[in-house]
């Protein structure tokens, strides 16, 4: 087991479950202590922290409605006085769909605000530090909808593209800090198409069709992800990981797309 992130603290939101848990995990397992945040109930939140303390690597859950600054500016000062910030990733989203006519105002800037904003401000309060200290690594959980567009997802998508953009913007603020022996300090996204959670089941189900679950699959993802296959959260975490690698020091400011060749039409 290589745990090259040993001696180093991560901040993972939106970890309580699915991508986030995975990605929190597998930071574990490299070594890392993680701090998590996410909504859950106490029992979910317990079994967070006991699924990532299992990993290998102390754990502590961070709450904060992300919807607000003052929240998030806590979260860090916190997070930060628990240990010294070297990993970031903005995994915490949320989504709406309905035609751009019909979306409520308010999910329009809940959306925006979680998904976009919150990145901005805790990329704010842990890139100096680690710019200061010659290692740093803000991965950014954007998605395919960062790069392509669909229909009825207006501020998904808007607030996906902005991800892109701020990542990009950071990225070159920064590629000069550090050093290849420290790792630098670098900030990418990674845009998943297609990703088993529990959330898509349903859908799953609808495309069936008196078939197996694999054919429902199929159906569901062959108007856009030429693979018909869907990428697991931990294939997404492994990515993560990679990134945080010395290696990768010069990897930066690209949104890298895990979305079996739907943005290769």
């Amino acid at each position: 087991m290589d745990r090259f992130l040993q001696g180093r603290t991560a901040l993972v939101t939106g970890s309580t479950s699915g991508i986030g848990l995975a990605i929190a995990r597998a930071l574990a397992t490299a070594g890392a202590r993680v701090a998590i945040n996410g909504l859950g109930s106490p029992e979910q939140i317990d079994a967070a922290l006991a699924s990532v303390r299992e990993a290998g690597a102390e754990a502590c859950h961070f709450g904060a409605d992300l919807r607000r600054p003052e929240e998030i500016a806590a979260l860090m000062a916190q997070v930060q006085d628990w240990g010294t910030l070297d990993v970031l990733v903005n995994c915490a989203g949320i989504q709406h769909a309905a035609p751009l006519a019909e979306q409520p105002i308010s999910k329009w800037d809940d959306i925006i605000a979680i998904n976009l904003s919150a990145a901005f401000h805790t990329m704010q309060q842990a890139l100096p530090g680690m710019a200061e200290r010659g290692y740093g690594r803000v991965v950014n959980i954007a998605s395919v909808h960062g790069l392509v567009a669909s229909k009825n997802k207006a501020p998904y998508v808007a607030s996906k593209f902005g991800i892109v953009g701020l990542s990009k913007v950071a990225a070159l603020e920064y590629a000069a800090a550090g050093s290849r022996d420290s790792g630098g300090v670098t900030v990418n996204c990674v845009c998943p198409g297609w990703v088993e959670t529990p959330l898509i089941e349903p859908q799953v189900q609808a495309h069936r069709n008196g078939g197996s679950r694999d054919d429902g699959v199929r159906a569901l993802l062959e108007e856009k992800q030429p693979s018909q296959r869907m990428s697991l959260p931990e294939d997404i975490a492994a990515m993560v990981v990679w990134l945080c690698r010395r290696e990768a020091h010069n990897l930066t400011g690209a949104a890298l797309p895990m979305d079996g060749a739907w943005t290769a039409q």
